[in-house]
């Protein structure tokens, strides 16, 4: 739907993926599947234009695709991963602030605290809260995670946390 925002770790491609080819294989040149297409970047129609692809796709990764694939063939529905926590998106700052800890969640279990924020993931940067969650979905429920955070300012601390399962709508 229109407005909806998603939050995956995209390939990004410039191989044509027409409208209502989402689904289909995105495929290297040995012919291997390395991912299933999913969205095209196209231009709304503008007075008396066409709109259309502008030659952008993006694919979920067929690493991705396997999991989840595998998830709902052995239980019928595939699960989000999370860390638990709310952030503040209002944040402009480096990293992805956390506003509030959710009760009894992996952040809590892990002693993360409400300002703290989220600078790395696995070693790796977190520019913002957009990020951080593209880079936790692209985990599994039940993988750890090394997350970097800053606390108070200054105090730089290494948290291992075990990712849980949203819960189901």
């Amino acid at each position: 739907a229109e407005g909806d925002t998603s939050f995956i770790n995209a390939i990004q491609t410039d191989a044509a993926i027409n409208p209502g080819n989402s689904g289909g294989p995105l495929i290297n040149a040995s012919g291997e599947v390395i991912g299933v297409n999913s969205a095209i970047a196209s231009m709304g129609a503008a007075a008396g234009q066409q709109a259309g692809s502008i030659g952008l796709g993006f694919a979920i990764p067929i690493d991705t695709v396997k999991r989840v694939t595998n998830e709902l063939i052995k239980s019928g529905s595939a699960s989000t991963p999370v860390i638990g926590v709310q952030l503040d998106t209002g944040y402009t700052g480096d990293g992805a602030k956390v506003g509030e800890v959710t009760s009894g969640g992996a952040a809590e279990a892990a002693g993360m605290q409400s300002g703290d924020v989220i600078t790395k993931i696995d070693g790796k940067k977190v520019v913002d809260s957009t990020a951080l969650v593209v880079a936790i979905r692209s985990n599994a429920p039940g993988d750890t995670i090394t997350l970097t955070v800053v606390r108070d300012g200054d105090q730089v601390i290494q948290l291992p946390l075990t990712l849980k399962s949203a819960p189901k709508s």
